[in-house]
């Protein structure tokens, strides 16, 4: 490991990027709650400025991805479509097998210019977090309970106040529903057999439901699905705590443009035609395995310093207090403020493994217990 490798793996640069990320988080959260008082004036207006004030939190993240760990990330897709892309509102379909996929999904909305407005469909549960569920809410993210009795209303609702967003955005969607493990992929196939569908080998089988009513939901304001299947050279496992250790990670991403007229409006055709795309992801991701390449044509959009230019920005206002406050408490020589420094790293220390914990593959979302194989009926 050279030197700066050695740096970039330390805890003091993670207890860093840690409280500019907390420290400026809570303080977005707050001028987004006082952008309140322009919703009932102007809406447009309360959008635009949520839409720049959530650039400033996930663009962080993507930083830490594209800028302290250097991972490439290469797009095949068609040279036709690409000038398209952030030029139009899409709705992004992911496969959800990585524990930085989410990541490289921001990577993709980032390098298009569309990461402050972009969308996902995430659990319910997530809009009473803060700073990103907050700023989630903020921003009229389409949230969930994975209960489609309940969300059927509630999703198509949100959904429909999209329709005059003012913003370009990508709506990203995980139709899995889950990250793939082999335990999951073996009760999904279950699934799949019982219903007399094809078996998939690289993911487990699409929830249709919440596809389908986003489509309908969104026809004639979003042009295209973009059909994403992401996979990683040579067999990299990557992970959150590795793009914070600064490991770099080498990603090629296949990209399909598919114009939304060619999805079905019927909510069983357009069921059929999600469960067929994944037969096609699936045969993609086979060649993969076997070539290491994608279909098309391999670009790299370049990296916008604007995500750089943020972090910055933050850094510089945030850290000088920080390091002060540390320097006097240490300084003073009480026993007890001594302690109190060593519970404020112990704490710090906790909320990373924390962050970092939530997104392992082995704590994600259960799959195919009695209650999900009941409902899982899409």
């Amino acid at each position: 490991m050279d030197l700066v490798g050695l740096l970039k793996s330390q805890f003091l640069c993670h207890l860093v990027f840690c409280y500019v990320f907390i420290a400026s988080g809570l303080i977005v959260n707050t001028i987004q709650l006082l952008t309140l008082l322009l919703w009932p004036i102007n809406k447009q207006l309360f959008r635009k400025i949520n839409c720049r004030l959530s650039y400033c939190i996930s663009s962080q993240l993507v930083l830490l991805l594209e800028w302290w760990s250097g991972t490439e990330c290469v797009i095949y897709t068609d040279p036709q479509a690409y000038p398209k892309y952030g030029k139009e509102n899409a709705i992004v379909v992911l496969n959800h097998k990585f524990e930085i996929d989410f990541l490289c999904g921001w990577s993709l909305a980032e390098r298009f210019g569309v990461l402050g407005g972009s969308k996902v469909l995430a659990k319910k549960e997530l809009a009473y977090v803060p700073i990103i569920g907050w700023m989630w809410y903020f921003t009229e993210m389409v949230f969930c309970t994975r209960k489609w009795e309940q969300d059927r209303k509630t999703v198509s609702k949100s959904l429909l106040h999209l329709r005059d967003y003012p913003e370009k955005y990508f709506f990203l969607i995980h139709c899995e529903g889950t990250r793939f493990t082999e335990k999951k992929h073996q009760i999904s196939m279950q699934v799949a057999q019982a219903k007399g569908l094809p078996s998939l080998k690289h993911h487990l089988l699409p929830r249709t439901k919440g596809f389908a009513v986003t489509v309908r939901s969104l026809r004639n304001v979003v042009s295209a699905v973009y059909d994403c299947t992401l996979n990683f050279r040579n067999n990299e496992n990557p992970t959150l705590l590795g793009v914070l250790n600064g490991k770099k990670y080498h990603a090629d991403l296949y990209v399909r443009r598919i114009p939304l007229e060619e999805v079905p409006e019927d909510e069983a055709e357009c069921s059929a035609w999600l469960h067929k795309l994944y037969q096609e992801k699936d045969a993609f991701q086979e060649e993969y395995a076997r070539t290491g390449t994608f279909p098309e044509t391999p670009m790299v959009p370049p990296r916008r310093p604007w995500t750089l230019v943020n972090w910055l920005f933050w850094a510089s206002l945030l850290l000088y207090p920080f390091f002060r406050f540390l320097v006097n408490m240490v300084s003073s020589g009480s026993s007890l403020t001594l302690a109190g420094v060593v519970l404020l790293f112990f704490v710090a220390s906790m909320g990373v493994r924390w962050m970092i914990g939530v997104t392992e593959i082995d704590k994600g979302s259960a799959y195919g217990n009695m209650d999900n194989k009941q409902k899982h009926s899409d």
